[in-house]
């Protein structure tokens, strides 16, 4: 219902008009009339906006009901779900509705009718370059649990040869292993083993722009370069929405989802682990955020860089952790930079 209250033109201050319709000599009787113009114009918009309103809900009750209207049959050769209204979404070939909150099941229909379109999602390929983002994780507080993408990519190129090779360059060339030790190829045979399939003769070519060992998750840009790799050349796709399962494989062969989350999906991400698998949510970035990047000369192995930490924690260091985290993700979401500088203190 809409309401307007009555006024008076005679209480609002005096304006020319020089329209032919309303004279300019200040009668009372055109003001009125001006009045009784503008009044009935809004409510004549008011009854066409309740109008739309009304036509809308019935359409919504209709299709929640599972009635439609002569108005709402549609002939739909699309296998994508029709969206009702904004509100509710109809999955195609039943007459079930899928509400806004259910988004595990609209994500899988979703999934499952471009996977019924898609016609090369099982060819081997034979050659495959993957680009993968530096991270920095243990944001603050947030041990294991948060960690950021940087602007800083190393590439890998993976091809079938006749014979197994690794050339590699750039940063960490002399430190790293040449053989099937190294990540990349640990992470490429965990692809093809989920994928039930022999691991062929490869060649790898491995340009590193990520400082190796240095705190930037290199190990965590190999592992996440070889799964990539490793499924396309084996023609396998794993499910993503409501499993997450290449996060999964990741973090199960890094231990913790903080740097193969961000190299994965970008951002921001903030992981967990429910019990049965690891899951994780995109943070809020602030706009105008750089990251100035302290890089040690020496190399710091992650296993011993772990081992400084103690095995126990006192309450009091658990509860300012517990606060922190909660304050630097408030600000983060809120862009509210300035309560940065105590979200990132760490008691451990």
């Amino acid at each position: 219902i809409l309401y307007f209250p009555t006024f008076r033109m005679s209480n609002l201050p005096s304006f020319p008009l020089s329209t032919s319709m309303l004279a300019t000599n200040g009668d009372d009787s055109d003001r009125n009339g001006l009045a009784t113009l503008i009044k009935s114009t809004f409510f004549i918009l008011g009854a066409v906006v309740i109008s739309n309103h009304l036509r809308d809900y019935k359409k919504y009750k209709s299709s929640a009901s599972g009635k439609k209207t002569k108005s709402e049959v549609k002939t739909v050769s699309s296998p994508a779900p029709i969206p009702m209204q904004g509100r509710v979404e109809a999955t195609i070939g039943s007459n079930n509705i899928v509400y806004p909150y259910e988004h595990e099941r609209r994500m899988s229909n979703r999934i499952k009718a471009s996977l019924e379109d898609s016609e090369d999602q099982h060819i081997e390929r034979n050659k495959v370059v993957v680009r993968v983002p530096a991270t920095s994780a243990n944001l603050g507080p947030g041990f294991d649990a948060i960690g950021m993408a940087l602007d800083m990519w190393s590439e890998i190129t993976v091809e079938r040869s006749d014979k197994f090779e690794i050339v590699c360059e750039g940063e960490g060339a002399n430190d790293m292993p040449l053989d099937e030790t190294n990540l990349v190829c640990f992470g490429l045979t965990a692809a093809f083993k989920t994928a039930q399939k022999p691991v062929p003769t490869l060649k790898y070519r491995l340009v590193n722009r990520i400082p190796y060992a240095r705190g930037l998750g290199s190990s965590s840009a190999a592992i996440v370069g070889g799964l990539l790799a490793g499924l396309v050349l084996a023609g396998h796709q794993v499910p993503a929405w409501g499993s997450e399962e290449l996060l999964n494989m990741a973090a199960n062969i890094e231990g913790h989802p903080d740097n193969v989350a961000p190299a994965l999906y970008g951002g921001i991400q903030l992981g967990i682990h429910t019990g049965s698998r690891w899951m994780t949510e995109r943070v809020n970035i602030p706009p105008g955020l750089q990251c100035v990047c302290f890089i040690p000369e020496v190399i710091g192995k992650t296993s011993a860089a772990r081992g400084v930490l103690s095995d126990t924690i006192t309450r009091k260091e658990a509860v300012f952790n517990i606060g922190r985290v909660a304050w630097l993700i408030n600000a983060l979401a809120s862009n509210n930079i300035d309560q940065l500088r105590y979200g990132v203190e760490d008691a451990l």
